[in-house]
């Protein structure tokens, strides 16, 4: 089941389309599964035609998203120290770094679950959405928070996968984790009457499942191995280095989030109807990461063994293969959604005032596969180079230069500017992180 990744060396400057197609194509199918899995949340509430709920679970998940987002740093930085050990050939290196992504990934979920009171009412009064959706996203965060530890654990799991380019097994879990969410959804919100705290229990029975599933390939995996001694997997210049790298993946997360929370408390302030439609076509934009994300994965990966192996030609070769082929696939993307978006928005829900709004903002939700593109890909190059400052500078800019449109385009065009303030930002993020690039690449590969 696991994917034998070519060795690095001489022949690697030569890395074909193939090879990028055996990382990325994966984790496609991995991830398309993940906004399907919102899609079905938001089919349940919608069955209900009642817009408060669909607004409700989209306020939730988007606390609960902000909230998770900020530890993404298990995944994305223990990808990027596993992928270069295993450029170098530094085994225990690997072994050293998901093992205490694991054991802060566990601390921090405990943190999460005794918190989850508090960041449930701040949630609600820094959202400020009406008091029905108030009261279905106090539900939804809630039980959701439960299942933190498992879902930081799986975080750390799969970054340790991804990390050593085993894309068959991510696949399969991953694949675990939104089958099951689906089932239990389904048979918990609907069959069970649950409605969204239904939905919820679903979804973090879900992560449990696929803890369970990742600790066991994890133990089996290092059972037959030499033991690391804690001095080693606890080594200070290492923790140094996780925190330092973590840290900036941090912020850089946490500005995201707040750009997409942002994006959704202004929704709310254009009504209910606004607000759920906005919810909706939302799904457009994360069905575009997540199609564009095995080719990121691969970005990632292929960039950080190259730096490993201080490979500058397999460097430039993985940037350039991964781009050009993010770039055809999200134009692929945006022609799909433009075509088919209609149907979706139908399929999702039943209330005819959130499906006339949604139609009429479609277009600026199709093209964020392509306003988007490079920015996702310039961004997991970073990560696998850990190149985590310039990442995190660049994010801020964007970010500002997000505040600036959104002041300037919302009060002039309501809604339709609200959308195109966020394709500014993703815009001035991907353009930003090329132009960074180019220096970086100047001063790594010089020393």
């Amino acid at each position: 089941m696991i994917q034998k990744m070519p060795v690095l060396g001489g022949s690697q400057s030569r890395l074909s389309s193939w090879q990028v197609f055996a990382i990325a194509i994966p984790m496609m199918l991995a991830s398309i599964t993940t906004p399907l899995v919102g899609l079905i949340d938001a089919a349940v509430i919608g069955l209900v035609g009642d817009a408060v709920l669909v607004g409700g679970l989209a306020a939730g998940a988007v606390v609960f998203d902000v909230v998770f987002a900020t530890f993404n740093f298990l995944r994305s930085g223990t990808s990027s120290v596993v992928a270069q050990a295993f450029g170098r050939g530094d085994a225990l290196e690997e072994r050293a770094a998901v093992l205490r992504a694991i054991v802060v990934a566990a601390l921090f979920g405990l943190v999460l679950v005794l918190l989850a009171p508090l960041i449930a009412e701040f949630s609600e009064w820094s959202m400020n959405a009406e008091p029905a959706v108030t009261s279905a996203m106090d539900i939804y965060i809630r039980i959701r928070l439960i299942s933190a530890p498992a879902a930081l654990i799986n975080y750390a799991t799969l970054g340790y996968l991804l990390g050593r380019g085993d894309t068959g097994i991510a696949l399969i879990l991953q694949l675990l984790l939104n089958g099951v969410n689906i089932v239990l959804t389904i048979y918990f919100g609907v069959y069970l009457g649950g409605g969204i705290g239904g939905v919820a229990w679903g979804t973090g029975c879900a992560e449990v499942a696929a803890m369970i599933a990742g600790m066991f390939i994890l133990v089996r995996r290092f059972y037959t191995l030499p033991t690391i001694s804690p001095r080693r997997t606890f080594n200070v210049a290492a923790l140094k280095r996780m925190l330092h790298l973590n840290s900036d993946i941090m912020i850089r997360t946490l500005v995201l989030m707040g750009a997409y929370f942002i994006f959704t408390r202004q929704s709310a302030q254009l009504g209910t109807s606004t607000f759920a439609a906005n919810s909706v076509l939302m799904h457009f934009l994360l069905m575009a990461d997540y199609v564009l994300g095995g080719f990121a994965t691969a970005a990632q990966h292929l960039a950080g063994r190259a730096i490993g192996a201080r490979d500058k030609a397999a460097f430039l070769r993985a940037v350039r293969l991964t781009t050009g082929w993010g770039f055809a696939v999200a134009a692929i993307a945006s022609l799909v959604a433009s075509a088919f978006g209609e149907q979706v928005v139908v399929a999702i829900t039943k209330a005819p005032d959130v499906r006339s709004e949604a139609v009429l903002y479609l277009p600026w939700a199709a093209l964020t596969a392509l306003s988007g593109f490079l920015s996702f890909q310039m961004n997991a190059v970073f990560i696998g180079a850990t190149w985590s400052r310039g990442m995190r500078d660049v994010m801020l800019v964007s970010f500002a230069a997000y505040i600036t449109a959104l002041f300037a385009l919302e009060r002039m065009f309501g809604n339709h500017g609200l959308w195109a303030s966020y394709h500014v930002f993703l815009l001035v993020r991907g353009i930003g992180l090329l132009w960074v690039m180019r220096r970086r690449v100047r001063i790594e590969f010089a020393q």
